[in-house]
């Protein structure tokens, strides 16, 4: 079968040959007259050849067979329920449904990033590099000198903000105690707390002073950017010299000044609680 149909196209190209030998015979210059037939059927035979090769070269590949997927009856009734269904509804739905999940696509994409709590500090502290703060009424459970004869009581939520103060500000604690026994009560339950190993703080500036207005003296001195206190008073008494000041009590100043602000505690006003 295969020597049969070698034959017919060789048939087929002797006789195209022949053909165009008569045809060009009209056209073709005198000097190309003089080939014989056999020479114009060989350039026939080439150019048909050249012909055949080209098209052969552009017919597109032949694509490969895909093997069907074998579908389980549960899978294939599914299948045939959802695809009944989508014919089923309307134009208009299908649109509502696309464009549904398009904007819930996009929303999600562009959802705001939750800020870390470092980020949060830097924020709120306006990129300030020196804070002084009260361990009464902030740092500690306790409120007063006397309580702190007893005992010193760090508290655990203020933990997390006071070690991102210390990352990025110069920070100085302070406290007015009744005895050198408060004191070390104090300075133990900050290194138990592991404020002077994780937190990066030292001792040197954990401030001890045995008056209200020793503490005033204290900050003015260093002159923070930031002051964080519970009493009032000092709050008041210190908010000309301050750039900034927190002041943590559960009850707010009646006429507070433009530089202070008021939070019920350390964690509330960076957005812990």
């Amino acid at each position: 079968m295969v020597e049969s149909s070698k034959e017919e196209l060789l048939q087929l190209i002797k006789r195209f040959g022949a053909y165009l030998s008569v045809k060009m015979s009209n056209f073709v210059p005198i000097s190309l007259r003089n080939l014989d037939s056999r020479s114009a059927g060989a350039i026939a035979g080439l150019a048909l050849a050249v012909v055949f090769t080209w098209r052969l070269l552009r017919s597109p590949s032949v694509p490969q067979r895909r093997q069907p997927k074998r579908h389980t009856p549960t899978t294939s009734t599914s299948s045939a329920g959802t695809q009944s269904n989508v014919a089923s509804m309307p134009s208009g739905a299908c649109s509502s449904s696309e464009n549904l999940r398009a904007q819930n696509v996009v929303d999600e994409f562009f959802q705001p990033v939750k800020p870390t709590l470092g980020q949060v500090v830097r924020q709120k502290l306006s990129e300030g590099r020196k804070v002084t703060c009260r361990l009464l009424g902030v740092i500690l459970e306790e409120n007063t000198p006397e309580e702190l004869q007893k005992q010193a009581t760090i508290r655990s939520s203020v933990l997390e903000v006071l070690f991102e103060i210390t990352k990025f500000c110069d920070l100085y604690l302070m406290e007015r105690v009744l005895d050198d026994e408060s004191e070390q009560k104090v300075l133990a339950a900050l290194e138990n707390a592991g404020v002077f190993t994780s937190g990066g703080l030292v001792k040197d500036k954990v401030l001890f002073c045995s008056t209200e207005t020793g503490r005033t003296s204290f900050v003015r001195q260093l002159e923070p950017d930031w002051h964080i206190d519970s009493s009032a008073e000092i709050v008041t008494q210190l908010a000309r010299f301050i750039k900034y000041q927190l002041h943590v009590s559960p009850t707010k100043l009646e006429r507070s000044p433009g530089n202070v602000f008021s939070s019920s505690s350390l964690e509330q006003f960076f957005g812990l609680v």
